[in-house]
């Protein structure tokens, strides 16, 4: 039963009708139970901590958005990305628990700042699990009142997988949350199934392109004619358009003569604790002034 509890999930996940159980699927061994009781003790006793990477506008320079990204600073084996805990978590029930750790730990860390920098915004990962509960925007309603946070300072990046799952479910959850006024990014867009219809009826914000077109537009024509239609049809939605990835200053050329409007990756910043981000910030401000002051004078 609990293989064929595997090979449903694994089915879900690729939107397969027949999967075979597969033990390099099953997170289910006796380490990952293990692991599992530690992520619970985890989120109970403030084992996790948030790295902050920030989103910079084009072309001006300015961060109006930081994501969010968990880590797990677990007590053995160390800082732990979350590639490594988060599918345990949304597999087990764990993930409602973490979301919302998530949620609370963020909007309390950005209400710090926007004290000083009050145009930031902060992004929060969403599973797919949470777009179907219908009460879902009703924790999200609860963690903005705890951190007293405003709807507008909050996005929300949800997956192109997690739209198709159960699109009409999604799409009632993401419909109450815009009315509550939180704004919503489709992440890694590209990669899944979203179809154009969805698209427009759904109230999105943003469209964030998969990184791994935006690694490889310098190089690959193909790469880069996906990276530009993905900017014209976001655009053409009246959506903002999001690039991750961008790693080199020839990617960053391309996608400002392509009219993006936010970049974002390590060319930037790689994630940051929390405690470097004012600094980064105002280090990245005195850097563009200064960029802006000298093309001014050669101009």
């Amino acid at each position: 039963m609990r293989h064929a509890d595997v090979a449903m999930y694994v089915a879900k996940r690729s939107h397969g009708s027949v999967v075979c159980y597969d033990a390099a699927q099953d997170h289910y061994n006796a380490e990952r139970l293990s692991l599992v009781a530690e992520l619970r003790r985890a989120v109970q006793r403030d084992e996790l901590v948030l790295h902050y990477q920030p989103q910079v506008c084009q072309p001006s320079g300015e961060v109006r958005t930081l994501e969010a990204l968990v880590r797990w600073q677990h007590p053995v084996r160390g800082l732990l990305a979350p590639d490594e805990f988060v599918p345990i978590a949304e597999q087990t029930g764990l993930i409602d628990d973490l979301t919302r750790w998530v949620l609370d730990a963020a909007l309390r860390q950005l209400h710090e700042w926007r004290a000083s920098m009050p145009q930031l915004m902060v992004a929060v990962n969403i599973s797919a699990r949470s777009l179907q509960q219908l009460t879902f925007p009703g924790m999200v309603l609860d963690a903005l009142s705890r951190a007293g946070a405003s709807a507008d300072w909050l996005l929300l990046e949800i997956t192109e997988t997690a739209l198709v799952t159960d699109a009409t479910r999604a799409a009632t959850v993401l419909r109450t949350l815009t009315a509550d006024g939180v704004r919503l990014s489709v992440d890694d867009f590209g990669q899944g199934y979203t179809s154009l219809s969805q698209l427009s009826e759904l109230p999105l914000s943003e469209l964030k392109i998969d990184k791994s077109f935006v690694l490889n537009m310098a190089e690959s024509t193909s790469d880069a004619a996906i990276v530009r239609s993905v900017i014209d049809l976001g655009h053409n939605l009246g959506m903002d358009v999001v690039a991750e990835g961008v790693e080199d200053p020839r990617a960053l050329d391309m996608l400002l003569d392509l009219g993006c409007d936010i970049t974002q990756g390590f060319w930037f910043s790689h994630p940051l604790p929390a405690d470097q981000v004012p600094g980064w910030i105002v280090q990245h401000s005195i850097k563009t002034k200064t960029v802006r002051s000298t093309a001014a004078r050669l101009a």
